[in-house]
């Protein structure tokens, strides 16, 4: 048992003083208890909130950060050209490596509040596209490196097939992400042999790439296998993809999927930068949690998602960290409130009249999270998992002139705010440090040294 005593803490009505935390040995909250007493031998903080899950991660981009910000010769750097870059660094990567990567993104994204993550992983086989003799054998690099960290993990094994929508084979760096139907049910059930000896908090979902990666008739099967699982992909990120999309399947990317499968609230579509009007209203009714990753999409030129009409029309989002190029929750929340500033030339533009921008934006991405990650998380409540964190009073904002300043401070204002995390129990970062950072780094940067040798 552990016991948190918080100054003031968000619960699922609003704020609260003088919050006194149980969590069971299970990982659960078993008590909460408002205007209680502060107790001896009782860890005290002063701002406790429930910790967020991160619903969209490439933990192998963590390494490569930096790489592709030299521009090229072409005439324009894109998306794609970026791509070509990281499919020359995935084939420098050993399976020790990748785990390596893992640990240490992992690490951060705790240290910067997030409790939970989504790995979309599709490195599944060699370079070159031979498959390991263990078809988990990536897949398992990083069960490991969420076992060491001590993050809540939602794994999501990508389904990969094809290199266009028009169904052209696959070619250099992508055979890596190579499966078929039958070779991908072997994975998933070898991944569910793993999963058995991890922490209980830890799921299995489905990550079907994208309608490039994957046929109509293979993701119309892939989404009757595991149904009461997350079901995450890749949507609408470039137009050259919708462009494609129109001219081989006859409609945009969001209406062909929205017409042709039964998206619901189990579904989590990454990215959606590219819709029209009606796919935004039509996404918004259908329950599925968009998953947003501003800082990613601004460093590849994505553009901008229509997040003003989205969540006016009740449309759920969360954030991810995907490429790892810079792991902040806060200034992924930031920069999606400042990117529909600048789009609508408005200020506070995501929050309803009245309301707080760094509230609003923490309270939908936070139920937005959990429900992506099929993580019963998200509310300091008991019976849910005790995924929490504590943020600095110093840092995070000057003074308590307004209950929501703490998460205003922090995302607008404020940086290395956290204190204290709690991933299902698990204390694992302390007075702002993961508490295997020391060993974890090292064999990072070890780990760097080596792939430059190789480049």
């Amino acid at each position: 048992m552990q016991e948190i005593f918080a100054e003031r803490a968000l619960l699922a009505d609003g704020w609260a003083a003088k919050v006194h935390v149980t969590i069971g040995e299970d990982g659960r909250i078993a008590r909460v208890i408002r205007d209680s007493p502060a107790g001896v031998g009782v860890a005290h903080v002063p701002v406790l909130l429930p910790a967020m899950g991160n619903l969209h991660s490439h933990t192998f981009q963590r390494a490569m950060a930096g790489l592709a910000e030299r521009r090229g010769p072409s005439e324009r750097d894109s998306f794609w050209t970026w791509r070509a870059v990281m499919y020359r660094f995935l084939d420098l990567l050993t399976p020790e490596e990748i785990e390596a990567v893992a640990a240490q993104a992992f690490m951060e994204m705790q240290e910067a509040g997030f409790a939970a993550v989504a790995e979309f992983h599709y490195l599944h086989n060699r370079p070159g596209g031979a498959a390991y003799a263990d078809p988990v054998e990536l897949s398992a690099r990083i069960f490991a490196a969420a076992a060491e960290t001590g993050i809540g993990l939602t794994m999501l094994p990508v389904y990969y097939n094809r290199g266009g929508v028009d169904g052209r084979l696959l070619a250099g760096g992508q055979l890596r992400f190579a499966n078929d139907l039958e070779s991908f049910a072997a994975l998933l059930e070898r991944a569910k042999e793993i999963i058995h000896g991890l922490p209980t908090d830890t799921g299995l979902g489905i990550a079907p790439h994208s309608l490039r990666a994957v046929s109509p008739a293979d993701l119309k099967v892939l989404e009757t296998w595991l149904p009461d699982a997350p079901f995450h992909m890749h949507i609408a990120e470039q137009t050259a993809e919708v462009e494609e999309t129109l001219a081989v399947l006859g409609a945009r990317p969001i209406e062909w999927l929205l017409e042709h499968l039964p998206v619901d609230d189990g579904w989590c579509l990454i990215h959606c930068t590219h819709m029209e009007p009606y796919e935004t209203k039509a996404l918004a009714r259908s329950g599925a949690v968009a998953g947003l990753c501003p800082v990613t999409e601004a460093n590849l030129g994505d553009g901008i998602f229509d997040a003003t009409h989205f969540t006016t029309a009740g449309g759920r989002f969360g954030i991810g960290s995907d490429s790892n190029i810079r792991i902040s929750l806060n200034e992924e929340l930031r920069q999606l409130e400042y990117s529909q500033r600048l789009n609508d030339r408005a200020r506070v533009v995501l929050a309803e009249s009245g309301h707080s921008a760094g509230r609003r934006l923490y309270d939908r991405a936070l139920a937005g999270s959990a429900q992506a990650l099929g993580r019963k998380a998200g509310v300091i409540a008991p019976g849910k998992w005790a995924d929490l964190v504590a943020l600095s009073p110093r840092e995070a904002f000057p003074a308590l002139r307004h209950p929501d300043l703490p998460l205003d401070g922090w995302i607008f204002a404020g940086d290395h705010a956290v204190t204290d995390l709690w991933s299902a129990g698990r204390h694992m970062v302390r007075e702002g440090r993961h508490i295997k950072r020391d060993m974890i780094a090292a064999r990072y940067r070890a780990c760097l040294t080596a792939i430059a040798e190789r480049m």
